[in-house]
C-alpha cells in the first residue's frame, strides 16, 4: 500500500492546560486508533512536531514534547518543522518519495493552521489526501468556536478541486476500515 499516516503537532502545548484543543482527549484517542491500524498494516507513521525559537514550542521544552497520551512506537518517523507547512524546509517530501507514498492520511493539530496548510501543500504536490474529519482539532479564535472552525475546514478542504487531486474528508471509522481492507 502506498499510503502513510501524518500526525501533525499533537504536542503538550496544545493538548493540556489552558490551551488544550477542543475535545483533545477524544481526538487523541481517535488518532491512536488510526495509528494502531496503520502500524498493523505496515504503513509508515510520520509524527510532525512544530517548533519556534521561543515560547511554548521551543525545541526540547516540556510543552514541545508529544502529548503524553499519544501512542508512539520506535519505528515512527519524527520530523520537526518551523512553519505551518509540514513540507516547507523539512525532509518530509523526500521521506515520502523514498517510500513511494502517493496517499496521505492526515490528522492532528491545529485545524486552521498546520493541518490546513499541510493538506493544501500535499494537494499541491499531487498527493491523494484523506483528511480524518474527526481526528483534528483547534481552539476557539474569538470569531468562531473550535467546532465551527473544524466543520468549516472539513467543508472547504473537501471541496477544493483546483489542485487536480481532492482531499477526501472521511470519518476515522471509515479510515480504519479502509486500512484494514488495504485500500
Amino acid at each position: 500500500m502506498n499510503t502513510a499516516l501524518m500526525i501533525i503537532d499533537v504536542q503538550r502545548a496544545i493538548s493540556v492546560g489552558e490551551y488544550a484543543a477542543f475535545e483533545i482527549q477524544r481526538v487523541i484517542e481517535t488518532i491512536n486508533r488510526i495509528g494502531s491500524a496503520a502500524r498493523a498494516a505496515g504503513l509508515p507513521v510520520f509524527l510532525i512536531q512544530h517548533e519556534e525559537e521561543d515560547g511554548e514550542f521551543r525545541f526540547g521544552s516540556e510543552s514541545w514534547q508529544l502529548a503524553d497520551d499519544l501512542a508512539v512506537v520506535p519505528g515512527d518517523i519524527r520530523l520537526r518543522k518551523t512553519t505551518p507547512d509540514s513540507f516547507h524546509r523539512t525532509e518530509l517530501q523526500q521521506a515520502l518519495q523514498a517510500r513511494g507514498i502517493e496517499r496521505l492520511i492526515i490528522c492532528g493539530l491545529q485545524t486552521d493552521f498546520c493541518v490546513d496548510t499541510s493538506v493544501r501543500r500535499a494537494l499541491a504536490l499531487g498527493y491523494q489526501v484523506a483528511l480524518v474529519e474527526d481526528a483534528h482539532s483547534t481552539l476557539d479564535n474569538g470569531v468562531l468556536n473550535a467546532a465551527q472552525i473544524i466543520a468549516h475546514h472539513n467543508r472547504v478542504l473537501g471541496s477544493m478541486s483546483s489542485f487536480g487531486v481532492r482531499a477526501r474528508v472521511i470519518p476515522a471509522t471509515a479510515v480504519i476500515e479502509g486500512i484494514a481492507q488495504g485500500r
